[in-house]
């Protein structure tokens, strides 16, 4: 009788535990309508630093690794050449200003009172050849002297009559002053030296490399002595902010999909960490699901990107991450349509 018992609470216990393990993995492989995963890999934005300018560099402050702030000067170039430069284009704008200043005085008052002296000299010069003119033409008359000497007299007369039209005219023109055309292209000299200083100004101050955002230097691909260039980049940064997931949904998904979904972002490099997220960026075109993101779909199915941002403050989530997405589907996105605080960035619809 005891081994009947026996057999039925082992039988009963045998029959419990099934059922128990059958609703243990039906509710954990039924899938929840309202949750969609989603995988793919943390992403960041790069910037590659370059000189706008051709000179070897002078020093680079900064290591591969370490953590810059906006502003921060990262890289120096060699600047004797630069400093010689805008020395030269500082002293063609001093003369040109002079030129300018000295067209817009007008003439000096000695320089009229010389025209006005030469103007008189040459009216006494007139005088005494005309006199001299006639003393030899009567004398010619009286065939007293020769033609060739009335000839010689007539000849300083009509010089002396020409110098003094000459001396008027320098007169006139002293009193004149400079041609409005003679200022206005010294003016339009004198724009064209201090463009020259101004661009003589901004490439010295490109010689020197800022940090455009906050970020960690990822690359150092140049040294001291290397000749820079815009061609080449001299550091590579990589932003902190903002960090995303590129992440791929399925087309059957896509309806339910709305920016600023809020969105719950897990890592295997911390299994038990939960970061905040948000949709910031659905793509309106389909793709081949990437090799390197695991999907239980096949590989060769189309998907959209979805790019969702994520709360990043321990700066744990790095590029390349694999990461898993997870949206409730059956939460409204955001009333305002804004990002968590943690982010500075508005929500995205591009897709640099």
């Amino acid at each position: 009788m005891k081994k009947r018992v026996l057999l039925v609470v082992v039988l009963l216990l045998a029959g419990g535990a099934a059922v128990g393990f059958w609703l243990y993995e039906s509710s954990r492989t039924e899938p929840d309508a309202n949750r969609l995963l989603l995988y793919g890999n943390v992403d960041i934005r790069e910037v590659a630093l370059a000189f706008n300018n051709t000179e070897h560099i002078a020093e680079i402050l900064v290591e591969e690794g370490d953590r810059v702030q906006q502003g921060q000067l990262l890289a120096s170039l060699k600047k004797a050449r630069l400093n010689a430069e805008l020395a030269t284009a500082r002293a063609s704008v001093a003369a040109q200003q002079a030129t300018l200043a000295r067209l817009l005085a007008g003439t000096r008052p000695e320089q009229i009172r010389k025209a006005r002296a030469d103007l008189a000299a040459q009216q006494a010069e007139l005088v005494d050849a005309r006199q001299r003119f006639r003393r030899a033409d009567d004398l010619f008359t009286k065939k007293m002297a020769s033609a060739q000497e009335r000839d010689d007299a007539q000849a300083r007369l009509n010089l002396a009559e020409a110098q003094v039209k000459a001396a008027e005219e320098e007169l006139a023109l002293a009193l004149a002053g400079p041609r409005v055309e003679d200022i206005d292209a010294a003016r339009a000299t004198l724009n064209a030296e201090e463009a020259r200083l101004e661009l003589a100004e901004v490439v010295l101050k490109e010689a020197d490399l800022y940090a455009p955002q906050d970020g960690v230097i990822r690359d150092r691909i140049q040294q001291p002595g290397d000749l820079a260039s815009p061609q080449t980049a001299t550091l590579t940064l990589a932003l902190t902010n903002p960090v995303w997931v590129r992440a791929y949904a399925p087309e059957t998904a896509l309806g339910r999909l709305q920016l600023g979904m809020r969105a719950s972002i897990t890592t295997d490099s911390y299994a038990d960490k939960v970061y905040d997220g948000w949709v910031g960026f659905i793509s309106p075109t389909a793709e081949f699901t990437p090799q390197n993101v695991e999907t239980p779909d096949l590989r060769t199915k189309l998907v959209y990107q979805v790019r969702v941002y994520a709360c990043n403050a321990d700066d744990e989530l790095r590029l390349g991450m694999p990461a898993t997405v997870t949206l409730r589907l059956d939460e409204p996105p955001s009333a305002d349509g804004k990002a968590p605080d943690c982010l500075a960035a508005a929500p995205g619809k591009s897709r640099d």
